[in-house]
């Protein structure tokens, strides 16, 4: 793959990140906070960059479990 398109990649996570940022609500924000964060772990996979692959593997599943607690609260207001 050409480094443009990898850099692409990254650029879109970023954009992608940023974007997360301007939402309301939690659950949006922690939704699109973790899409932005597997488009990082592919491009940490393809810069073969441990550290982001570390880093954001753990904030997926920060954001999942954020966005499950989220979901179980308002079953239980329903």
């Amino acid at each position: 793959m050409s480094p443009f398109l990898i850099d692409c990649i990254g650029y879109g996570g970023l954009v992608i990140n940023l974007y997360s940022m301007s939402t309301k609500g939690e659950y949006k924000l922690r939704l699109i906070s973790l899409i932005a964060n597997v488009i990082y772990i592919i491009y940490g996979v393809l810069i073969i960059a441990t550290p982001i692959i570390v880093g954001c593997t753990i904030a997926v599943f920060l954001h999942g479990y954020h966005i499950r607690r989220l979901r179980i609260k308002k079953e239980n207001y329903d």
